[in-house]
């Protein structure tokens, strides 16, 4: 992509963050008004309004991954998405993607062994069975395979999208720090080739950007070869013949369309988050996600109305989200990825720390889930990020610390730790409809004092002793990139042994936030094989039905890989489930 073609794309990537898109809903209804063949008609009784090789639902990573991929294998795909605008949940993220033993690791000489790194996903995937000495690593046969169809096709599916030019990817470098990110269980010792895995788009990459920029090229590559797509239309059913599925339902308004699928349905249609009522069947707890507002679990109901086998539906891509942030409103921006700050720590409703503040958002938020047999309750349902001055004027901006503690609505502020406690109990009490009877001990505040102590003497040291704050080189290297400082700091560098803490100044003002648990997404659903397809509940492949995303039971269970560990196994499992749809007879 030359110099002005780079520069096009920022303007339409721009312009898709405040459009909806209603030229290309209209669009799609003229689309959608197309006819179905005669040869289709008499071929079947049913009346087709449309037909197709391979239907994809959804329209981000994993969905056009398998339409891109079916396409190119010599398939006519129709897109479905009942959203105004395609991308979904790829669209808002960073586009970043995770793939074992890519091309640019070979190129510095390095490697990614497949038995390395076999065990490294089995051990953090599954560590309740993982066993070094079993032939599948202590895992079932079928999860065992997803993690080896995962490492031996993602650097294939990368070749591949580069290859047949739908998009190129560079080595990610997080962005303003410059260094190649730590994966997420860095210092797990399975994990032997740590840093190297994670990509992203050579063009448009960013923060912000990323994955509006590799959902869009992606969408542009599918466009340029006439691939419909149906905006504005929801997957409502699955048309079967027998047992093969060969067509689906989709509403558009009050307008329902039968579309003949003659090799296949895959669907990538997000996970749940939206969803209340599986949330509160599947989830223990997600307040709010920062999932596109389509993510309501529709492919759950409908695989299970075609004999689909339920894999695991209580996982997810979590992150703390700003409690009141999430009340006010479920789809949120952004969750709190990493806790700023250094004079920072996270307690829960006994004043205590039960977590290294600085680990992975998604690692960080099972801490909310640990419950306690003797009171019977999860004490760290809520956690409160309790800080000082010195990180919320040194790390200003970085979510949850407001520019201005004038402006921010779920600050919570106290002369000292007696004072913040009884401000506490008054925000909790007032948000009593939402948390329950949630609420912090009467000792909070000297217990929190005795924490504080504690922490400061960590502190001075460079050592925390209970959580290993600091110790490993992603709580240093990702401290960078999400503590900045601000720019009108009045407070002097962190001169500790230990960049990751400073000694919390408990003569006060304190601040506080709640934060609960969220998430980027769900990642349960159907059960898939090695192939993307969709299994039933005899264990045996559905034909004609595929699924890949977080629509399906994540092939990593509850583990977040490293950095872009979602698109990764969104966009491999997509390509595995194009291509072998695509190789289906008609």
């Amino acid at each position: 992509m030359n110099g002005k073609e780079e520069k096009e794309l920022g303007k339409l990537l721009a312009r898709r963050k405040v459009l909806l898109g209603a030229g290309a809903a209209a669009g799609a209804a003229a689309v959608a008004a197309m006819p179905a063949t005669a040869a289709a008609r008499s071929r079947d009784e049913r009346k087709w309004d449309m037909e197709t090789d391979v239907i994809c639902v959804g329209s981000g990573a994993a969905a056009c991954s398998a339409a891109v991929t079916a396409v190119a294998s010599g398939a006519k795909v129709i897109v479905v998405e009942k959203l105004p605008m395609a991308g979904g949940t790829t669209g808002k993220s960073g586009g970043v993607t995770w793939i074992p033993n890519n091309r640019f690791i070979a190129a510095k000489n390095m490697q990614d062994n497949r038995a390395d790194c076999l065990r490294y996903m089995a051990r953090y995937s599954h560590p309740e069975s993982y066993d070094a000495a079993s032939p599948t690593l202590g895992l079932a046969p079928e999860s065992f395979r997803l993690l080896e169809a995962f490492y031996d096709n993602g650097s294939k599916m990368v070749e591949w999208m580069e290859e047949i030019g739908a998009t190129k990817f560079r080595e990610f470098k997080v962005w303003d720090v410059n260094i190649f990110p730590p994966d997420y269980g860095d210092h797990l010792p399975e994990n032997k080739a740590n840093n190297v895995r994670a990509l992203e788009p050579a063009v448009g990459a960013g923060s912000t950007t990323g994955g509006n920029s590799l959902a869009y090229q992606l969408e542009q590559w599918l466009t340029k070869r006439n691939v419909p797509f149906l905006l504005e239309h929801r997957a409502v059913g699955l048309i079967k013949d027998g047992e093969r599925v060969v067509g689906m339902e989709v509403r558009n308004n009050d307008k329902l369309l039968r579309i003949r699928a003659r090799k296949g349905v895959i669907f990538g249609t997000g996970g749940y988050s939206h969803n209340l009522e599986l949330v509160r069947l599947h989830q223990p707890g997600l307040y709010g996600a920062c999932a596109a507002v389509g993510s309501t679990g529709d492919f759950i109901s409908i695989a299970q109305q075609a004999g689909a086998k339920m894999g695991s539906l209580g996982t997810a891509w979590r992150t703390p989200v700003i409690l009141e942030d999430a009340l006010n409103n479920r789809a949120i921006g952004h969750g709190v990825f990493f806790a700023p700050g250094d004079s920072m720590i996270h307690v829960n409703k006994y004043g205590k720390r039960v977590v290294n503040e600085k680990r992975n958002y998604n690692d960080r938020t099972r801490a909310h889930f640990a419950f306690d047999p003797v009171n019977a309750e999860y004490p760290n349902q809520f956690m409160f990020m309790v800080f000082d001055d010195r990180t919320l004027n040194r790390y200003a901006g970085a979510l949850p610390l407001p520019l201005d503690k004038r402006e921010s609505k779920w600050l919570i502020e106290g002369r000292d730790s007696r004072e913040l406690a009884d401000n506490i109990r008054k925000r909790l009490a007032s948000l009593s409809a939402a948390v329950g009877n949630y609420r912090i001990v009467d000792s909070f505040a000297e217990n929190l004092d005795a924490t504080i102590e504690r922490f400061n003497r960590f502190a001075e040291a460079g050592r925390d002793e209970d959580f290993d704050r600091g110790l490993h080189e992603y709580d240093r290297q990702w401290q960078k990139v999400f503590s900045p400082v601000s720019k009108k700091s009045t407070y002097p560098d962190n001169d500790k042994p230990n960049g990751t803490m400073y000694p919390i100044d408990r003569k006060g003002p304190l601040y506080a936030v709640i934060l609960a648990p969220g998430a980027l997404d769900t990642n349960g659903g159907p059960a898939i094989n090695e192939n993307g397809q969709v299994l039933a509940a005899d264990g045996k492949p559905i034909p004609g039905l595929y699924g890949a995303g977080n629509c399906i039971a994540s092939p990593s269970g509850p583990a977040y890989l490293g950095a872009g560990g979602t698109i990764g196994l969104a966009m491999t499992f997509g390509y595995l489930a194009g291509r072998h749809a695509a190789a289906q007879k008609a």
